[in-house]
This record gives structure tokens, sequence and C-alpha cells, in this order.
């Protein structure tokens, strides 16, 4: 089996994170492409940072009716900070005969990883390149995805919650319908 992980903090899931597995699943020939939400993001402090479960619903619904895409609740479930690393070795005991592709847009490789060479040894990196940007810069041990410009940001789809504009065509219906029922992100509430 061929899996690609793509982790994050989902929050909330967007179309460009649905691309990105797309993408990396037709360019990889992926068998699967496994969305893994943070629990706690080790690199970046993130506000209005909905429960992992909230944010698992919110994948599960945005993945509802593609087999190729899973949700993994393995990060939500380990206490603390989630880190590649752990989250890959974890993979590989329970898919020991899988070949793994670790799947991220390209403003992830400016993150400083734990344990960055470790974690090449147990997966491939797989960088998604979006059209339009430039020029892909080197970095070994990277496999390059080149993926359709998609300019969509977590933090701009809350911030047009909390001021009452639509994220219409952002996100899924089913998640934006979801978001709406349980009023998520309006004023830092959570439910």
């Amino acid at each position: 089996m061929r899996l690609g992980i793509l982790g994050g903090t989902f929050n909330p899931i967007h179309l460009g994170h649905l691309l990105l597995a797309e993408t990396a699943r037709d360019a990889l020939a992926l068998d699967r492409v496994m969305f893994i939400p943070t629990r706690i993001p080790p690199h970046k402090r993130v506000p209005e940072l909905l429960p992992a479960p909230a944010r698992l619903a919110l994948i599960r619904l945005a993945i509802r009716g593609r087999p190729a895409f899973v949700a993994s609740a393995l990060e939500a479930q380990r206490p603390g900070p989630s880190y590649s690393i752990d989250t890959v070795e974890e993979l590989r005991r329970r898919y020991p005969a899988a070949t793994l592709f670790l799947l991220m847009g390209e403003d992830m490789l400016a993150v400083r990883w734990a344990s960055w060479e470790r974690l090449r040894t147990f997966c491939t990196v797989a960088v998604a390149h979006r059209a339009g940007s430039p020029p892909m810069r080197p970095a070994q041990g990277v496999r390059w995805l080149r993926m359709p410009r998609l300019e969509i940001a977590s933090s701009e789809i809350r911030s047009r919650i909390r001021r009452g504009r639509s994220i219409r065509y952002l996100v899924p219906d089913a998640v934006e319908r979801y978001i709406h029922q349980h009023q998520l992100y309006q004023g830092g509430k959570h439910r």
C-alpha cells in the first residue's frame, strides 16, 4: 500500500487541503491519503483552535464519499504536542509493508522540524509547489508536486465567519453547514 500522510491543524479543513491531498494521490499513485489533525501543534500557537474531536468531525464531513481519503484520530488521542516523527514511526509499526509519503505545502519547509533526518528515513517527503509561486528551491530528499495555485487559509476562513461573511466555495458544503449549525468560530465560541 502507498499511504499519504497529511497532518495539520485543519482549523477548519478547506478546499486547499483537499486539493493538496488529491494532487498527491494522483501524482504519487497513492492508495490512501490519511488526514491526521494535530492535537497541539508544536510549531505555532493557533488562535481559536477547536478541540481535536471537532476538527476530526469536520475532516470526516469533508472527505465523505471519497474512499481514498481517510481520517485518523492518531494525534488527537496523543497527549502533548504532535510531532510528525512520532506519527510516522507509529504508522510504520501499524503498516510495516506500506510505503509512506509525508505530504505538506511548501510553506512547511520553513518550519524547524523535530528529527528531520530521521523522519526522511521512514518516509518520502512530498511537498506541494503552487503554480505561479517562485521557482522551487532545492531541498535534499524532497519530492516536489505541482499543484494549482489556490490561496485559501484557515485563518481567513475563521475571520470571515467572525465578520459574518460567506465561506462558500472555500470549504466543502457539509463543513460550512456544520460550522454554522454549531456556531463555530463565532467570537471564540466552540461547542
